[in-house]
């Protein structure tokens, strides 16, 4: 769904399976913007955003959760405590998410 909302925007898509994938791909491929889920196989999205700020801690990154064990908004808080500039819980409106990555873009 992410995919199909920010190719019809013109923004170019790269994507990973999970954590794991996410962050391996990041180390060899220049992207501007992250958006990551944060319940994920292989590393979740909070292992993820520490991974994503060791390489670059410039990193800009969006967190979006539905939940899981202990709640959507432990999780977005422990995201933005390790370095999401965004987060957004689960279902979000599309063009929430589109002013928020806009508003990341145009920041140096």
């Amino acid at each position: 769904m992410l995919r199909d909302i920010l190719e019809r925007e013109g923004f170019e898509v790269v994507d990973a399976e999970n954590g794991s994938e996410a962050v391996a791909l990041y180390e060899r491929t220049a992207v501007d913007l992250i958006i990551t889920d944060l319940l994920m196989p292989e590393h979740d999205g909070v292992e993820a955003i520490m991974a994503f700020t060791r390489i670059n801690p410039a990193a800009k990154i969006i967190a979006i959760s539905g939940g899981g064990r202990i709640g959507p908004r432990d999780y977005l808080e422990m995201a933005a405590a390790l370095g999401a500039q965004r987060t957004f819980y689960k279902p979000f409106k599309r063009k929430t998410l589109l002013a928020a990555i806009e508003e990341l873009l145009a920041q140096p």
